[in-house]
């Protein structure tokens, strides 16, 4: 038997390769004398630019840029394609996983350092930028992305609002003189992994900005904020922000990229294992394993483990998947992608603890796994 592991990252626990390893090391430790593929993935979550990066055999570039707050960083993005496409990691200059829980404030917080890395890569003559948006610490709408690209957001007197997103409520104009024309003639394309609209209740503000440190009265400053952008946006281009599918992703820097720079907005995992070339790996298969910390219902709605689930289904192969939480009733839709669904708790035990124990939790489960696999073959024999 030759098994695909394909799971996606185990979020605060293991990266979508280390959960790979796990689970191909608790199989190594099993009874089955199974060969073994990992192919983790993605679904524009953060970790996604990494991953394209590596199975696309792509060349990295170090650059300087500022974080959310302002502060100067440095930051990694990769070049594919003989370097006529540039993957960017929308988390590397612009994520939550670079501030302290203490720093984070969404009125504040901005894209800009994406921006920066956007027009490092202009530099290089890209054609192409995908961008993996997962993992941001703003709701900016993606302002600070176009200021660093040139574009000026005014107020009604006519001077720049520089304090972005808190002082968009009172942006009337939207100047494009010094826009970097470099991005009009390349392809942007937005991987995202929530399909979140960008205003209202299940907004981006309302959604991701308490995740992000926003209070009760932030989110609705920030809603508002996003509102008066999409506004404007609307008045300039004839595009609106508020009504494309998966505009809300990464605080709406989706939407704003849609609005001002005619960029792409697809499904993650899909863009993901069409450019990885995952059906070939399955071609190869008798069993796929996938998983996540969480797979419930919402993971139907282009969650990385229902890609795998979903083409792996196509081709008439048993997916198992693995994951820290599954839910506790019988689900029939879940059951129809996923033919095993194993929690990987070992016992009952605070959130903390169980994120630290994942490696060794899927190690167990895998190994376990391994040895059924090996009793269903000796019932079937």
């Amino acid at each position: 038997m030759h098994i695909l592991i394909s799971p996606n990252a185990f979020k605060h626990g293991l990266n979508a390769e280390e959960a790979a390893f796990a689970i191909e090391e608790g199989l190594r430790r099993s009874k089955a004398g199974v060969t073994t593929e990992c192919f983790p993935v993605a679904d524009g979550g953060d970790g996604t630019g990494t991953l394209i990066i590596k199975k696309c055999k792509g060349t990295l570039l170090d650059v300087a840029v500022h974080d959310a707050l302002g502060r100067p960083i440095n930051a990694v993005f990769g070049l594919i394609d003989n370097g006529a496409t540039a993957v960017i990691e929308m988390a590397d200059a612009s994520g939550i996983r670079l501030l302290k829980p203490e720093e984070l404030n969404p009125l504040r917080a901005n894209s800009f350092g994406t921006g920066e890395m956007i027009r490092k890569a202009l530099d290089q003559g890209v054609k192409k930028i995908i961008i993996g948006m997962g993992g941001s610490a703003t709701v900016d709408g993606g302002t600070g992305i176009l200021r660093a690209l040139g574009v000026r957001f005014l107020g009604a007197d006519g001077n720049e609002l520089t304090l972005l997103p808190q002082d968009l409520g009172a942006l009337t104009t939207v100047d494009f003189s010094a826009l970097d024309e470099r991005i009009l003639n390349c392809e942007v394309i937005v991987l995202c992994d929530v399909d979140n609209m960008l205003l209202g209740e299940q907004g981006s503000a309302a959604v991701f900005g308490p995740q992000k440190g926003a209070s009760p009265e932030a989110v609705k400053k920030l809603d508002e904020a996003l509102y008066k952008l999409s506004a404007v946006a609307l008045q300039h281009t004839g595009r609106d922000m508020a009504a494309i599918k998966y505009g809300g992703t990464a605080g709406g820097a989706a939407a704003g990229l849609y609005a001002f720079l005619n960029a792409r907005l697809v499904n993650g995992i899909d863009h993901f294992l069409s450019l990885t070339d995952f059906n070939s790996a399955l071609e190869r298969v008798d069993l796929v394993i996938t998983g996540e910390g969480s797979i419930d219902e919402q993971t139907l709605q282009g969650k990385g483990p229902f890609g795998v689930a979903y083409h792996a289904k196509l081709k008439g192969l048993p997916v198992v998947a693995l994951a820290g939480k599954v839910p506790l009733e019988r689900n029939v839709n879940l059951q129809a992608y996923f033919d095993v669904l194993l929690p990987i708790g070992n016992q009952p035990e605070d959130l903390a603890t169980a994120l630290a124990s994942t490696a060794d939790n899927l190690i167990r489960t895998a190994e376990a796994l391994g040895n059924m696999l090996v009793l269903m073959q000796r019932e079937r024999g």
